[in-house]
């Protein structure tokens, strides 16, 4: 039995390095340009693979050569892929632009995603893993096939809304969201959900159903509640280059933690440790440590 899967969207991540992030009608000098496989479950399993846990993944790609390159780039991380569907089309893209203080602006084209749904094939890979992990979606489609899985599933669930299901609110999300062992935010999202600050609004996610909330909170680390205590886990110094994939990097070092029957505190520690690491470096994956790095 593996580990975890991920269900997810898979994009083919276009960066663009960028003095600053252009206003409307603006024109500003491109001064590096870089292509990195991403979505934001697939990075996180990425992350667990390279510290040793044992993943795969369900989501759907284009027949094109990207991806072709995501499957391969998953594969070369451990990760099984029998989940990933192949189609005729376009491969998910997205297009990403970040500053000089490594802060970013993001595109989604999703492409291939949009059609992911329900199969007896997906449906039977989700139930062969101890852990199940969700990011989002831009389509509708692949959100009710989310939800359809979660039905059927005695997983441990772990969920990643991000910025784009954060944007539905609560009632959308709740089906989920009680379910959840654990849900991850930074400060804006849980914010956007909840239309509270980040400790009053992961009261309101505990209430709800979820037994773990984890909110991070960049450079000042993480807070951590659960119905009975909280705890803030202070961040790690680090020389940001690109912020793009910093909270996938935290899920991996957290969720490993979890799997190896850490504390949340330490489970907190592993994961400002990793997504220290990975904003040193251009790109969601390129600087993901290995196992002996992110536990030392």
């Amino acid at each position: 039995m593996l580990e975890i899967i991920g269900i997810g969207a898979l994009n083919m991540d276009k960066l663009y390095l960028v003095e600053r992030i252009a206003e409307p009608g603006e024109e500003v000098r491109v001064d590096e340009v870089s292509e990195q496989p991403g979505g934001s479950a697939a990075n996180t399993i990425a992350g667990l693979a390279r510290l040793g846990v044992e993943t795969g993944f369900i989501g759907r790609v284009g027949d094109d050569a990207d991806g072709a390159r995501l499957r391969m780039e998953l594969e070369k991380e451990g990760v099984d892929t029998q989940g990933i569907e192949i189609a005729p089309g376009r491969t998910g893209i997205a297009t990403v632009l970040v500053d000089q203080s490594g802060e970013r602006a993001m595109y989604v084209y999703p492409g291939a995603n949009d059609e992911l749904c329900i199969t007896p094939e997906n449906r039977s890979y989700a139930k062969s893993a101890k852990w199940l992990h969700l990011s989002s979606f831009a389509g509708e489609a692949p959100f009710e096939m989310q939800k359809n899985i979660l039905k059927e599933s005695e997983s441990k669930i772990s969920f990643a809304p991000g910025m784009l299901y954060a944007q539905k609110g609560i009632g959308a999300l709740q089906e989920i969201i009680t379910q959840a062992e654990i849900v991850f935010l930074n400060r804006d999202e849980i914010e956007m959900l909840t239309g509270l600050g980040y400790r009053d609004g992961a009261e309101k996610l505990n209430e709800i159903g979820a037994a773990v909330v984890v909110v991070t909170l960049g450079r000042d680390g993480c807070y951590i509640r659960t119905p009975d205590a909280e705890t803030a886990v202070p961040g790690y110094a680090a020389k940001v280059v690109d912020t793009t994939g910093a909270g996938d990097a935290f899920c991996a070092g957290f969720l490993c933690g979890c799997l190896n029957g850490r504390p949340l505190d330490e489970c907190g520690r592993m994961g400002n440790r990793v997504a220290a690491r990975c904003i040193e470096a251009v790109g969601a994956r390129t600087g993901l440590p290995g196992a002996k790095i992110a536990t030392s």
